[in-house]
């Protein structure tokens, strides 16, 4: 009896011994695989960047959202939480706080508009996540309510514009008050409307040009097309259509053409002269040297590149810039102007080529121009 109780004794202990073994082979000794099995790294958190978009009205656009699609992905160490409001500001504010509630680390927004962000923007800045803003600027009454802004001069390019226009009319001798402008206008209230429409304003005041008229276009083609459309019959004298981008100018193009007028540079001898402003597509380079738009002042959609650096600022403990201009081309295929001054600056007007087009084409399907960003940025 007394020999059957230690074997009994051997035999739990034994068990107890496999049984041990059996789940250090299982998890593992201190943490550490077994031989044999790779190590597993801990995840990377990915940063994660909430963007409300203005929407899809125009070719700018889609390759601002495209910029940014491109560069915030989970390769690059981002979660994107895009949202796309469909050119109503409440929707923008609903994404924001969604985008609060999500605790996202940083939020991005394309505003609308410029006033109306006060309250929403108090909230980001109450959540401790920064706001930083891209394109259009937003009318707030604390600067402090976002982080940073980055996009381009509005005013500055139309002010460039003008210039061009004012040499074209003394190389031609054209006098002052012999132009005619229609001003199709952007989405009213929004930056870009704001300052072309204003550059305009001071050039027509200062050189004496006629402003018959300004109407909203939306930044689209089929608004570019309905306002030209009723401009031609009420302005008959209108000679020059300066559009504040490519799409209302293709609108614009299509209806001087439907009613049968024709569009080009040779006011004199009745042309109707087509301004416009963006030159993302290759089609509108391919405008302006055909000659159906004279002058297109550029304006940068690519602004993905230039969001990341300021994060990556950020995250670096570093302060950015509170505003960040974009550096853009003029562009027109009349070799007579090589350069424009505005406020004692030099800027080129780059000449329009079939090389130029085809360079742009490539860098448009791959989604990124070839440029450099400007040091300040960094």
């Amino acid at each position: 009896m007394k020999k059957l109780k230690v074997s009994a004794a051997v035999l739990s202990c034994f068990l107890l011994l496999s049984f041990l073994c059996a789940c250090g082979a299982r998890f593992g000794n201190s943490g550490t695989a077994d031989a044999g099995e790779p190590a597993t790294e801990p995840e990377e958190k990915l940063t994660v960047v909430g963007f409300s978009q203005v929407g899809a009205e125009s070719d700018w656009r889609s390759a601002n959202t495209e910029s940014m699609k491109s560069v915030f992905t989970e390769a690059n160490g981002y979660e994107l939480i895009f949202e796309d409001a469909q050119q109503k500001q409440t929707n923008q504010i609903m994404a924001i706080r969604s985008f609060i509630q999500q605790e996202v680390d940083y939020i991005v927004v394309a505003p609308v508009t410029e006033t109306g962000w006060d309250t929403v923007l108090q909230e980001a800045k109450d959540a401790g996540i920064p706001v930083i803003i891209v394109d259009r600027m937003v009318d707030v009454p604390n600067s402090n309510l976002f982080e940073c802004w980055v996009g381009s001069d509005f005013e500055l390019e139309a002010r460039k514009m003008c210039e061009w226009l004012r040499w074209f009319c003394v190389k031609h001798n054209i006098d002052a008050k012999d132009i005619y402008i229609a001003d199709i206008q952007g989405t009213i209230g929004a930056s870009a409307q704001i300052g072309r429409t204003r550059g305009l304003k001071i050039a027509a005041e200062e050189y004496g040009w006629n402003i018959v008229a300004e109407v909203e276009g939306e930044f689209t083609r089929t608004k570019g097309y309905e306002a030209t459309q009723q401009l031609l019959r009420k302005y008959p004298k209108m000679n020059v259509v300066y559009c504040e981008n490519d799409n209302e100018a293709f609108g614009a193009i299509e209806a001087i053409e439907d009613a049968g007028r024709r569009v080009g540079s040779n006011i004199k001898a009745g042309e109707i002269m087509v301004l416009s402003f963006d030159g993302v597509k290759p089609e509108a380079l391919q405008d302006v040297l055909d000659d159906s738009i004279s002058c297109i002042a550029e304006c940068n959609p690519l602004h993905g590149p230039r969001v990341e650096a300021i994060i990556q600022k950020l995250e670096n403990g570093e302060t950015p810039q509170k505003y960040e201009y974009v550096d853009e081309d003029v562009f027109s295929a009349y070799d007579q102007i090589e350069s424009v001054i505005v406020d004692s600056k030099e800027y080129p007007i780059t000449q329009v080529s079939e090389a130029l087009i085809e360079k742009r084409r490539a860098e448009f399907d791959a989604g990124s121009y070839d440029e450099e960003l400007p040091d300040n940025v960094y």
